[in-house]
């Protein structure tokens, strides 16, 4: 990850851009987004994507104009390590929860497990946990499971990418590593590898290592990040990153200057060596590489990389 050559202090800096944070247990992801917002004395924050407050890993936080990119972040593919626990299911998947079934481990093997957790691997639906954030007409599904009353059960398609073991079986615990699609519940998968087993199991342990092109080796702790208030904005390299530099899941065309006028007022533009198809998103930069628009495609003209491009979220 790189840098723009001047070096401007923090001050200056610190108001549009994203920041990779390595979570600590006991804190919900929104504890963290109120920390940094007390930090940086910035009330425009947000995250791309949760951690329940037992998890730790990389959160990655967004602040000021780059809020207006949560949405094409937070779908990112992302990589999870972390410990199963067989033999004890819970009500709420993970090893916070109340225990409501036990049942001996006895005559399970390490290659029973690898079987069962490759077979996971693919496409499938998915159903939420009863104690998830998840919502129904604004309340979370686990107000309903707290108060006793019916959680919905309606599913969703996920896609996981690799579910392997990492250690061997051994007191009735195997360490993992999972890389799946965006939403997709790790809990659940435990919860379920443990139904598959006939034995029951819950998620021990769940630490976030990459959410899309963004790693937890480059995340700072958000005390260690206050520690640094008031330092040149390089201090928190490479947790830090400007807005200019924030990388996007698609394609970026760098327009010329009328170009950029059209944009910045929200007018269509014609550009070529765009790879895309009709309704794709791109990424829109001036001259100075700065991103100036987030635009989608309208039209493509002919198979020479020609296409009408309309401005949807407009920076400069």
């Amino acid at each position: 990850m790189s840098y723009a050559s001047s070096k401007p202090d923090f001050e200056t800096m610190h108001n549009n851009g994203l920041l990779l944070v390595d979570k600590e247990p006991g804190c919900t992801s929104h504890d963290v987004v109120q920390q940094a917002r007390r930090v940086f004395g910035q009330r425009k924050v947000g995250h791309c994507g949760t951690l329940d407050p037992a998890a730790t890993g990389l959160l990655v936080l967004t602040f000021g104009k780059a809020t207006r990119l949560t949405r094409f972040l937070i779908n990112a593919p992302k990589v999870y390590i972390g410990t199963i626990r067989l033999g004890v299911a819970t009500d709420t998947y993970d090893a916070d929860g109340k225990i409501e079934a036990e049942a001996s481990t006895a005559g399970i093997l390490h290659d029973d497990v690898i079987a069962k957790m490759s077979a996971f691997e693919g496409n499938s639906e998915q159903t939420a946990p009863a104690y998830s954030a998840k919502k129904i007409r604004g309340v979370k599904y686990y107000e309903l499971a707290r108060k006793g009353e019916d959680v919905p059960t309606a599913s969703k398609s996920i896609t996981v990418f690799e579910f392997r073991a990492t250690s061997e079986l051994a007191n009735d615990r195997v360490e993992f590593r999972l890389a799946c699609s965006s939403g997709t519940y790790v809990r659940s998968l435990a919860h379920d590898l443990g139904q598959r087993l006939c034995c029951g199991a819950h998620l021990e342990s769940l630490r976030r290592l990459k959410v899309g092109p963004f790693e937890v080796s480059d995340a700072r702790r958000i005390d260690d990040i206050a520690g640094l208030v008031g330092q040149n904005i390089s201090a928190l390299h490479p947790a830090w990153l400007p807005f200019d530099s924030i990388p996007l899941p698609f394609e970026e065309i760098r327009t010329d200057e009328r170009q950029e006028h059209r944009i910045v007022h929200g007018q269509t533009v014609l550009v070529r060596g765009c790879d895309c198809k009709e309704g794709d998103w791109i990424r829109l930069v001036n001259r100075r590489q700065q991103l100036i628009a987030v635009g989608s495609v309208t039209e493509t003209i002919g198979s020479s990389g020609v296409g009408v491009v309309q401005p949807r979220i407009v920076f400069s």
